[in-house]
């Protein structure tokens, strides 16, 4: 009896799937100007799947569970827009009122401090910048003319970005109906030989991403209320403004932190133009940092995301590089269950026959976990 023809040396067992994987990152990279509704959407999914089976458990169908779940979102985020866009609103108009002043204290102390004298026909002031205007209206002109085209040619992405925008909550709605039955789906095209590892791995990082979608969505919340309070306690008048922006970036370790004292130092100094205000600011954003390191992120958080934070900082500019947009919100995801792959592989090695001085033929013993009994899912998740 013939005996099967052997796999060739030169390409690896699973090589079928790390082609299609290949394949795959390249449609990814094709299709990124689409694909923001539907990462949107399914990150969204997959926060609230958990929501909707607990109240499949106490008797609700998957699509009413979805329905109250939707609902609940959309009703909490309108609530929240009311209340925080005229807020936001009166700060930025307050902004524009102070302009004038602002313009002047720069003309009369900054640029003098810094030994810069403006010619007596340039003036930082309502009269100044007309006459600035009329003496160049060519030149502003054609800028705005340009400016005008670069609008224009731009209005079709901007059209784009917009019905996207519109698609998320329906994506997220479909998903989130059909969560259940799409991760079924998967686990049944995986070779049942690869269905223990593959298992595992998905409840690790299952573990992984839910530990940190959803304590740092609250860490950012909780970054954001702290430094508003704090800038509104030390009298800045846009903290409203400064706070939310440092609480939004804080995804990124130590960005938030730093965007949001430079905007602070900047709107207090030209706020109150004194030095001490100054120390203020920048203790308000040290004790949001250090409750951040101490209270918000291993309470809300934990210590399951084994990502370091130069990891973190990477991941983003590397995603942003490749992928724009789309790769700043899948980067950290990936990350995630990039290090949950490497945790697995590095047990794998460290029982493995190369790493014990064997050779080719000896045995390799099995990797820790593997062929480790079922866990529960519920016991499994975050």
């Amino acid at each position: 009896m013939n005996s099967p023809p052997r796999q060739s040396a030169l390409l690896p067992h699973g090589w079928p799937w790390l082609v299609g994987l290949l394949l795959f990152g390249v449609l990814l990279y094709l299709l990124s100007p689409i694909m923001m509704p539907f990462v949107l959407g399914a990150g969204l999914s997959y926060i609230g799947d958990p929501l909707v089976d607990r109240l499949q458990k106490i008797g609700l169908s998957r699509t009413l569970g979805v329905c109250v779940v939707f609902v609940v979102i959309v009703g909490l985020s309108l609530i929240g827009l009311l209340l925080f866009v005229p807020m936001l609103q009166k700060q930025l108009v307050q902004m524009l009122q102070n302009l004038p002043e602002t313009l002047r204290w720069i003309q009369d102390t900054a640029l003098p401090h810094l030994g810069i004298t403006l010619p007596p026909d340039l003036q930082l002031d309502a009269n100044g910048l007309r006459d600035i205007v009329r003496e160049h209206w060519r030149e502003a002109g054609g800028l705005v003319q340009q400016l005008w085209g670069r609008i224009s040619q731009s209005s079709g992405a901007l059209i784009a970005f917009a019905v996207n925008l519109l698609m998320v909550p329906i994506v997220t709605f479909y998903l989130l109906r059909d969560w259940d039955d799409l991760v079924a789906w998967i686990a049944d095209i995986i070779p049942r030989r690869w269905l223990p590892t593959a298992t595992q791995l998905a409840r690790d990082t299952d573990s992984v991403l839910g530990a940190f979608l959803r304590g740092q969505l609250l860490v950012m919340l909780a970054l954001s209320v702290t430094y508003t309070l704090g800038l509104w306690a030390v009298g800045l008048d846009l903290a409203l403004l400064v706070g939310t922006i440092a609480g939004l970036v804080s995804f990124v370790p130590y960005l938030g932190a730093a965007t949001g004292i430079l905007l602070g130092l900047a709107m207090m100094f030209v706020q109150t133009q004194a030095p001490l205000p100054l120390l203020w600011v920048a203790l308000v954003f040290g004790v949001g940092q250090m409750l951040e390191s101490m209270v918000y992120t291993p309470l809300l958080v934990g210590d399951r995301i084994g990502l370091h934070p130069v990891a973190v900082i990477f991941a983003v500019m590397a995603g942003g590089q490749l992928f724009g947009f789309i790769g700043i919100l899948l980067a950290l995801p990936v990350a995630a269950a990039v290090a949950v792959v490497l945790r697995h592989t590095k047990q794998r090695w460290l029982v493995s026959s190369w790493y014990h001085g064997g050779t080719d033929g000896d045995p390799m013993p099995e990797a820790p976990g593997d062929d480790a009994p079922r866990r529960d899912t519920d016991s499994a998740a975050p």
